[in-house]
């Protein structure tokens, strides 16, 4: 068997899809592809394989499945999801049940309903056919993570109870059972909003899981689903619509999203029509030195797909303030979330608005050593994460995770000097940007933020917890323990 294992990340939403498959048969499988495909086709190409299945573990709310926009460019290829559990799949697909298996010459994919982060989770087994009953791998999904696992609130506040225990089930009947030396391949890496503090590695085996994973741990299943329910962090409010799209079914585009050009005086007067949000994806320094009122600081990055999912209205139409180079990437990271109704970004950029003689407003850069010399002249927010805040802050900072921000805007006063800071100073620009449009007038971005503040050696407060707490609830106590006992530890019943 000539095996092609490819993981292809999704960076900024910290997803991961899987190309698999055997060069041999020239065959292969995706797994939960992203929207944007161009990427899988010419990989798939690269390794000589025709992608004939395309594979969801369950279905996505953090970002726009791209299975039907794969299958748009591959009508032959089938699209594999599942039929287990309460499946809301309302597009034709191949229904798929628990113990299904599918053959690329001698790699053998075989599907196992494992619940708890959604209803209708599948996870999928990697075998070789001489031996399909020993899997060497499994494509996980939500349902475990690098130390961590997918939470149970996709569906809302009011199921996360039932799937807390179905996860439950899922970990004590299938994986526990696992042999130590399994391979994981887990749908998130670091980063991702889809589990509670997940590990940076990119793989990682039953072993270790089993000593190293708080979901793992010897515990009763009420304590389990506490903590299940409790391990989660912010919700982004665009999941609810991206699961709905999911199961409805993504429009299919055919290709990227256009983005068209739009003089300064058309844009001067598109920034002021209704149903329109302002997006300026330059940097933190060339934000703050100049832009248009309104503006929201969304650097071209990766992670905008996230940010984007946080703050942009989904009901309105985009304007970009973009440099030329980098319009292809900021139009792709947005369409990852869904974003697709784009009414145009400036032609000429900055420079076409001022030179038409239009307004601009600044928001200043200091410095941490301005900072430190402010003192308590001006109100310090810090809007990293909790996990983040817990190893330390800048002493006097008011903390509010960014995602938190316009919800505990209250806890600020709108009339004070105001500096934010974050990790490095993206979020903090944004940050920045939001609170400008609510009324901070006096406002003030801190580049390089946290970072920079613990290199200049300036004093630091906090102090980094043993146990990470989650309301009312503490993480499991890691215990090692030797593989269950089962004839489950040497050979699979699939």
């Amino acid at each position: 068997m000539g095996l092609v294992f490819e993981a292809i990340a999704t960076e900024g939403l910290a997803h991961v899809a899987y190309l698999i498959g055997d060069s041999s048969s020239g065959t292969a499988a995706l797994i939960d592809p992203a929207v944007d495909v161009d990427r899988y086709l010419a990989l798939a190409q690269s390794r000589r394989v025709a992608i004939t299945h395309i594979f969801e573990t369950h279905v996505p709310s953090d970002m726009v499945s791209g299975s039907r926009e794969l299958q748009s460019h591959l009508p032959n290829a089938k699209i594999c999801l599942s039929w287990e559990g309460v499946s809301d799949y309302k597009f034709p697909h191949l229904p798929v049940h628990d113990g299904d298996r599918f053959t690329f010459g001698e790699l053998v994919i075989t599907a196992r309903h494992t619940p708890g982060p959604t209803p209708e989770h599948m996870a999928y087994l990697l075998s070789e056919k001489r031996n399909p009953h020993s899997p060497w791998g499994i494509c996980s999904g939500d349902s475990l993570l690098l130390q961590s696992a997918g939470r149970v609130d996709l569906l809302g506040s009011e199921q996360a109870p039932l799937l807390a225990a179905k996860l439950y089930q899922t970990i004590q009947d299938f994986y526990l059972p696992l042999p130590d030396g399994i391979l994981i391949y887990p749908g998130h890496s670091q980063g991702s909003p889809c589990g509670l503090e997940i590990g940076h590695r990119p793989v990682t085996t039953l072993g270790y899981e089993r000593l190293h994973n708080p979901y793992l741990q010897p515990q009763e299943k009420d304590d389990f689903c506490n903590f299940a329910q409790a391990a989660a962090p912010p919700l982004p409010p665009y999941f609810e619509k991206m699961h709905r799209v999911n199961a409805e079914g993504p429009a299919v585009l055919g290709h990227a999203p256009e983005l068209h050009p739009l003089s300064a005086s058309a844009f001067h007067h598109a920034v002021e029509e209704e149903g329109t949000i302002l997006i300026d994806t330059r940097d933190m320094f060339a934000f703050g030195a100049g832009h248009i009122a309104g503006a929201l600081n969304l650097n071209a990055a990766p992670v905008m797909s996230l940010w984007g999912g946080w703050f942009i209205d989904p009901d309105k139409r985009i304007l970009l303030i973009v440099d030329e180079h980098e319009k292809d990437n900021v139009v792709r990271y947005l369409w990852r979330t869904g974003f697709t109704n784009f009414a145009g970004y400036l032609e000429g950029g900055m420079s076409a608005w001022s030179s038409a003689g239009y307004p601009l407003q600044q928001i200043p850069q200091r410095s941490v050593q301005q900072l430190r010399e402010a003192g308590n002249n001006l109100q310090l927010v810090d809007v990293r994460s909790t996990a983040e805040y817990d190893q330390g802050y800048i002493p006097g900072a008011i903390h509010i995770p960014l995602a938190r921000l316009l919800e505990q805007i209250s806890k600020l006063n709108p009339e004070r000097a105001t500096a934010v800071y974050c990790g490095g100073g993206y979020r903090a620009s944004l940050a920045t940007s939001l609170l400008r449009q609510h009324g901070f007038k006096n406002i003030n971005n801190i580049p390089g933020s946290w970072k920079a503040w613990r290199e200049a050696g300036f004093p630091v407060a906090g102090v980094a917890h043993d146990t990470v707490c989650i309301p009312s609830v503490r993480i499991p106590k890691i215990v090692l323990r030797p593989p269950a006992a089962t004839p489950l530890a040497a050979k699979i019943a699939l």
